[in-house]
């Protein structure tokens, strides 16, 4: 199994994440707020989009930056766990 390493796309996926805590936050303050269901479904459908695609992207890096080209049988198993995420 591969190291840990920080890749170039991380601080990227922090930010992505960031807003869409900001997001999340929003949705709790509209809730207690006592917001309209429709606009608090529509903001939580953006924040579960924005949560699906920052995990896309680090699964996606992972296995473009951390599992060996050739494909070891450590990386080929490494990639059937990581590709349940998706």
């Amino acid at each position: 199994m591969t190291t840990n390493p920080v890749h170039a796309t991380h601080p990227a996926l922090i930010a992505r994440l960031k807003r869409a805590d900001g997001h999340l936050r929003a949705v709790i303050d509209m809730i207690e707020a006592g917001k309209p269901c429709l606009e608090i479904a529509q903001q939580m459908q953006a924040v579960e989009k924005a949560v699906t695609n920052a995990k896309r992207a680090l699964i996606h890096d992972h296995m473009d930056h951390c599992l060996n080209v050739e494909g070891s049988e450590t990386d080929r198993a490494e990639l059937r766990t990581i590709a349940k995420y998706l």
